[in-house]
């Protein structure tokens, strides 16, 4: 105030009119570059775009929304609401559509390749092996069984994913398959992301197919099988750079082919002829995610858990509450049962201070328990060191084991009956779940504690899901909606395509631009007669798919 008239100080004003008085872009800022800096700049260098810009799509697609000049003309400088909605849906469309032909045109490439051998379905043989089984396959497994064998009797290489919850049964599906391959005299290569899969799968997989005279072996970084000329090789990547595969494999399976680099997955699909391929995964994915970035895929569901499985019981427990939990897990484990801690963390981090991390955890639990043996397990410990440590939680040795979620896949203790997730608001739906599915695996009941590193009812009322539905699929729809499809855990690494505006929540558009990527494919396969479509393809899809 000067002389009692109001009056503006230092006042920043601008004869343009990109900054102000009308509808203005707000863009991610970081030190040095303002909103300001990046509508001055792009002001500038998109009259030089639009006159050089190449709209990628046919003319047929192209004529039922507005171009692509139109679009970032509009995005980035519009007049209303409605200019930018009508410029974001031809930005998502874009997106969406080329994730749907690259994964398209594979699936169409993949049913030309040679087949090593087709397989003989012996029937009687798989009666008898499922009828001596311990117990009784479920109807989804046996439908799902099924389809795998229709793939078989092709002369063309399978390309299946079976996805299941955590103790749905796909590895005595896939060991029944393993069965048929060797019974037409191949071999299998099994294929897991990590150590603590790999001897997981190697003890379940044994013990169903060495009593047949069946050889089951297994080599990772840290444990290299004796007999590498096994019918079965279970193993991580160091299967692939130990040059180990035999010519004689008709079957490769990947479990949790998401955790695979695409030059891993490209290395396998290398031979001249191909076996067969199936993945497996514990991931529920939602439709629309599997549409389109599973398109090259045929899906099969084990959506039924064994009936004698009893529902784990999942409470969001307040800190107020922590010491009651603490009580009720040391009640539990005198009565003879186990539990997991899991906490998201390694190493504390100065940017994630609600975090847990396993060794603060675990020092801090020792004094919490002091009459129990706890045990530490993470990621950064040797092979040999974490399969002791799964050896003596499996042994009874470990009471409470403390571990990152690397124990999400891959940890099968029947005698676990309680799950603590420490930070749980750090986890999506989906993947809380698969953690909680480690538990609930024998016939007592069992539990699941989520606690919470920072209490806000946002966090607490998406956790308050878990406590409410049991249904892996649902929890990813909700993680979809809630989170976005660039949160959803366990979602193929799509190398270049990185969604920056489409939705899969957006079920209509999906559905269009598979339909429209469908269109495409049907009046040229090969995209000769759509250069710069070709050409915009090929660019994408270096380094993000498997060739």
């Amino acid at each position: 105030v000067w002389e009692k008239l109001e009056n503006l100080q230092s006042p920043q004003t601008s004869t343009q009119t990109l900054h102000t008085g009308k509808l203005v872009p707000v863009y991610p800022e970081t030190m040095g570059l303002t909103s300001k800096w990046f509508r001055t700049k792009i002001a500038q260098v998109l009259p030089l775009v639009s006159s050089k810009l190449q709209d990628p799509l046919p003319e047929f697609i192209q004529d039922t929304m507005i171009s692509l000049t139109d679009a970032l003309q509009k995005i980035h400088q519009p007049k209303d609401y409605k200019e930018v909605e009508r410029a974001k849906e031809r930005l998502s469309f874009d997106e969406l559509f080329y994730v749907s032909l690259a994964t398209l045109k594979a699936r169409k490439e993949w049913s030309k390749k040679p087949l090593v051998a087709p397989l003989t379905i012996y029937s009687d043989a798989l009666e008898e092996f499922t009828g001596k089984l311990p117990f009784t396959l479920t109807n989804a497994q046996k439908r799902v069984i099924e389809e795998v064998i229709g793939d078989l009797k092709k002369n063309q290489p399978m390309n299946r994913l079976i996805q299941g919850e955590v103790g749905s049964g796909k590895t005595v599906v896939t060991a029944i398959i393993i069965y048929l391959v060797y019974l037409n005299h191949y071999k299998t290569l099994f294929m897991a992301p990590t150590e603590i899969l790999a001897f997981q799968h190697y003890s379940t997989i044994s013990n169903l197919l060495e009593p047949l005279g069946i050889k089951v072996g297994i080599y990772t970084g840290s444990k290299k099988s004796k007999d590498i000329i096994a019918d079965v090789m279970i193993g991580t990547h160091a299967l692939l750079f130990e040059k180990l595969i035999p010519k004689d494999v008709g079957l490769v399976v990947i479990d949790e082919q998401q955790r695979f680099g695409v030059e891993q997955r490209t290395l396998l699909r290398s031979k001249a002829k191909l076996p067969h391929f199936l993945t497996t995964t514990a991931t529920p994915i939602p439709r629309t995610v599997a549409l389109v970035l599973y398109g090259d895929l045929d899906l099969s569901t084990i959506d039924e858990l064994p009936k004698n499985r009893q529902q784990i019981k999942t409470y969001v427990v307040p800190n107020r509450k922590r010491n009651d939990a603490y009580k009720f897990i040391e009640k539990k484990i005198k009565e003879g049962d186990q539990a997991y801690l899991i906490t998201p963390l390694i190493e504390e981090s100065e940017t994630l201070q609600s975090a847990k991390a396993a060794k603060v955890e675990f020092a801090k639990l020792k004094k919490v328990f002091p009459k129990l043996k706890l045990g530490l397990l993470h990621g950064r410990l040797k092979g040999k060191e974490k399969e002791e440590v799964m050896q003596k939680f499996k042994d009874r040795s470990i009471d409470l084991l403390v571990s990152t979620s690397v124990v999400e896949v891959g940890m099968d203790v029947t005698n676990a009956t309680i799950m603590v997730i420490e930070s749980a608001e750090r986890f999506g739906l989906a993947q809380l779940h698969q953690l909680r599915g480690r538990v609930g695996r024998g016939p007592k009941q069992s539990y699941c504690l989520l606690f919470m590193g920072a209490e806000d009812s946002n966090s607490k009322s998406r956790l308050k899901n878990l406590e409410k539905i049991n249904d892996g699929m649902k929890l990813a729809e909700l993680d979809l909606k809630i989170r976005g499809s660039g949160e959803i855990f366990g979602i193929r690494q799509s190398g270049r395509f990185e969604f920056k505006l489409a939705s899969f929540s957006d079920i209509h558009l999906v559905e269009k631009t598979r339909q429209a990527a469908q269109d495409v494919l049907k009046i040229d396969p090969a995209l000769d007669k759509y250069p710069t479509l070709k050409g915009k393809l090929d660019d994408l899809t270096k380094g993000a798919m498997p060739d």
